[in-house]
């Protein structure tokens, strides 16, 4: 039987949750911008 490839070891758990908080941070941002642009578009 062949054995199982060999798997990088995981990042750290303060790494994974920096990389969640910014892609969170970053996703409200995102829409933050796009709701003053239809604001500003809706009502002028």
């Amino acid at each position: 039987m062949l054995a199982p490839p060999e798997r990088e070891p995981e990042e750290p758990l303060w790494k994974r949750l920096a990389w969640m908080a910014g892609i969170w941070a970053a996703s409200v941002a995102v829409l933050g911008v796009v709701a003053w642009i239809i604001r500003l578009w809706i009502a002028p």
